[in-house]
């Protein structure tokens, strides 16, 4: 089977010119060459597979946005291969166009005056999606998700939620063979989240369709993705199953305590002292425990432990002879710890 996305050694440069400060500076700017190089993409390599359901993570200025815009033809390479669905991107655009969707969390492209069906009447011009598969694909997203209740509703009475549901089904209505989504499910409630993680499964699942997904919520990435690519500094650092990356980290613990009974009723500024204190007990008291990260998350301090550096009962003792604890539980190190770690050098 002939990979859906195929990247070798792909290279994205871009000159910037050095500018000067002052309005001296600015005038002679415009006159200047002095440009310095900025390698945005370096040297990537990756093979996507048709109906994979890929991550695509790494942290802002990463390099995640420009190969992304080179898959869809936006940019051309510096240097390297790239191929979408057998063609070159970039010298195929408009043939790209027609079999990738895309889906943007903070814009929409759906008209904002019009009901979404208008919408979806106008890209079935442009995609040139026949009559059949037209009416197909409403009825499949009626009885996928109610869709029918929002066909004659304009788009700017729609709730964000409502909004974002259309757009991805407005990036599946031509059936295309990838579609690429950005931070689809960013500004939604818990409810909302969970809709749309529901909805984007169920089309890779049934269409068989290739998605490339970039965000910051590790809770898309756990519920969506089998396999991330990491992009840090324009070069990637990690490619594989999730389970994987976490063995990497598979001594790692979290204990989450709380000091009061009713600590969501504390101040910021309380937790966040709390914070302190504990970050100084338990380093000073387990020195070698480099991995050791304290923070607080939803009224509950976090301490992050490396059992092979200090056992977990230890760091528990510890606080307990310093304060009483009301409230405790226990969690494996989750996907975002992880990809943190990433980030700041935490695996080689």
């Amino acid at each position: 089977m002939k990979p859906m996305i195929k990247m070798v050694d792909i290279n994205k440069e871009f000159k910037i010119l050095k500018r000067r400060e002052g309005i001296k500076g600015s005038i002679q700017d415009l006159f200047s060459r002095d440009y310095q190089t900025l390698k945005a993409v370096n040297d990537v390599t990756a093979e996507i597979m048709p109906g994979e359901m890929v991550g695509y993570l790494g942290p802002n200025g990463a390099g995640k946005s420009t190969t992304i815009k080179m898959m869809t033809g936006v940019l051309e390479p510096t240097s390297g291969e790239i191929l979408v669905n057998g063609r070159i991107p970039y010298e195929n655009r408009t043939r790209n166009a027609q079999d990738i969707g895309v889906v943007f969390g903070q814009r929409s492209q759906l008209w904002w005056a019009l009901p979404v069906i208008e919408s979806f009447r106008i890209l079935k011009e442009i995609y040139r999606i026949s009559d059949k598969d037209f009416k197909d694909n409403l009825e499949y997203y009626d009885a996928l998700v109610g869709a029918s209740e929002l066909y004659q509703k304009p788009v700017r009475q729609m709730s964000l939620g409502q909004r974002t549901l259309c757009d991805i089904l407005a990036a599946f209505l031509h059936n295309p063979g990838v579609v690429f989504m950005d931070e689809p499910t960013i500004g939604l409630d818990v409810s909302m989240k969970s809709k749309i993680r529901e909805l984007v499964g169920t089309l890779n699942k049934e269409r068989g369709t290739t998605i490339i997904l970039t965000t910051h919520d590790m809770g898309d990435v756990d519920a969506l993705c089998k396999r991330i690519i990491i992009i840090d500094k324009g070069k990637m650092i990690y490619d594989n199953d999730i389970e994987h990356l976490r063995s990497f980290f598979g001594a790692y613990r979290t204990i989450r305590i709380q000091f009061d009974r009713h600590a969501e009723n504390l101040e910021k500024d309380v937790l966040k002292q709390q914070v302190l204190e504990v970050e100084a007990w338990v380093k000073g008291k387990f020195p070698q425990a480099k991995s050791i990260s304290v923070s607080v998350e939803e009224n509950w301090i976090q301490i992050l432990i490396n059992e092979e550096e200090v056992h977990m009962m230890e760091v528990v003792n510890c606080i307990q002879d310093n304060r009483p604890i009301a409230d405790m539980n226990l969690q494996e190190i989750s996907t975002e710890s992880v990809i943190r770690k990433i980030y700041e050098g935490g695996v080689v």
